[in-house]
């Protein structure tokens, strides 16, 4: 990791600052890949630096759980220890944030049986779905940032450059040697658009573009929210570094026509693209994909509510993630790249007085949350409200 110290301790001081808007005193959960040991070093020394009582880093390694995927019984794929859920909620109890460091390992599991791989994933799904109960609901607040590893590095530019990688993360950040005062800023612009699409409060979004023709009806009460959101204690937080989206919750049965992806999905280290969906009455009814349709197939059957969706986030071209004009494999940039949706749950806080029934409501819920990519230089989006039109974002521009 040769890139400057300075400039990687600003980038810690805002996943900290910013990013969970760390208390003194507060205990911190990191989860990391083993291959970002050196960024986890110095961002523990930077938590405590902060304020941090206690932090617990929970380590992962892709080729090891690959060889479980692998070769394990399948009794072992489908058992999760109480142990593992027992460790984290300790710490989220007495009220710790928790900080996600991700990197990309791309197709790293393409030969595993999806299959496997889906019983896999669902198992742990619902082990955990109360900690994701907590994060869906913010009562802790959370922050997923990228890491460069050697594989990522290689996926998007052809070469194992971790340096460059580390420079396209900190630009896409908004960080820089004098602080992350420009990410301060952009937030501020999402903001204002946030506040616009709330004042206005359509009732649906009608998306026009390459094989693509889509109506998307939103949750009566919907709240349009962007990159900072509040914890139940109505302490500030961003979940996401970076940011580019204003996103809210469609409403589940209102969702009709077809939908095509503009990058590829990273799901469970397998990559699915040149996807598309076809809806009715908010289901998907029909798809296909070029490669990976038997993992699209085993994400969207994960439960019943996986076939809804449970996110509509818009965000516009001049994202400095869409300038790079590259494609990242890792959901959290390349959503940040174009206008999205995601498969699978909502989140309650984007519903107005939400008391807990989803049903009533009217937004979905699922064990899984997956968002894939659909804007482009080339998609329109429009807000309708008592059968009036009005442009959003036009050849992928806001234009609010």
């Amino acid at each position: 990791m040769s890139i400057n110290d300075k400039i990687l301790r600003n980038y810690a001081q805002a996943i900290l600052k910013v990013g969970v808007n760390l208390q003194s005193g507060q205990k911190l959960i990191v989860n990391s890949s083993v291959d970002h040991k050196d960024f986890v070093r110095l961002f523990v020394e930077e938590a405590y630096n902060v304020g941090a009582s206690e932090v617990l880093v929970i380590w992962n390694d892709t080729y090891v759980s690959k060889q479980t995927l692998l070769k394990a019984p399948e009794e072992v794929l489908t058992n999760v220890y109480n142990w593992e859920i027992e460790m984290r909620m300790s710490f989220l109890e007495k009220g710790a944030a928790t900080v996600s460091l991700v990197g990309s390992y791309a197709d790293l599991l393409a030969d595993v049986p999806s299959k496997r791989l889906g019983m896999a994933t669902k198992a742990r799904q619902q082990a955990f779905k109360d900690i994701m109960e907590r994060t869906i609901m913010n009562k802790n607040r959370w922050c997923v940032a990228g890491v460069p590893n050697p594989e990522w590095a290689q996926k998007v530019y052809g070469e194992n450059d971790t340096e460059k990688l580390w420079n396209d993360i900190l630009y896409m950040a908004r960080i820089d040697e004098n602080g992350y005062s420009k990410l301060l800023e952009h937030l501020e612009n999402l903001k204002r658009r946030k506040d616009y699409l709330n004042k206005a409060h359509f009732e649906a979004l009608r998306y026009e573009g390459p094989n693509t023709n889509l109506t998307v009806k939103l949750a009566p009460k919907h709240i349009w929210l962007s990159g900072v959101e509040h914890d139940i204690d109505n302490v500030p937080f961003l979940p996401n570094i970076p940011t580019e989206e204003v996103f809210t919750a469609p409403y589940k049965y209102g969702v009709d026509g077809i939908i095509s992806s503009s990058m590829p999905l990273v799901y469970q280290g397998n990559i699915i693209d040149e996807f598309w969906l076809e809806f009715k009455d908010g289901k998907i009814v029909n798809f296909d994909a070029k490669k990976g349709k038997d993992i699209l197939k085993e994400l969207i059957e994960t439960d019943e509510g996986a076939a809804y969706l449970g996110e509509v986030a818009l965000v516009d071209i001049s994202s400095p993630i869409y300038k790079l004009g590259r494609i990242f494999y890792n959901t959290l940039y390349d959503e940040n790249a174009a206008s999205h949706f995601a498969f699978g749950r909502a989140y309650p806080t984007c519903v107005e007085d939400f008391d807990g029934d989803a049903e009533k409501s009217g937004i979905n819920m699922s064990l899984t949350h997956v968002d894939f990519m659909v804007g482009n230089d080339k998609m329109n989006v429009y807000g309708i409200k008592e059968g009036k039109k009005e442009i959003i974002i036009e050849n992928g521009l806001w234009k609010i």
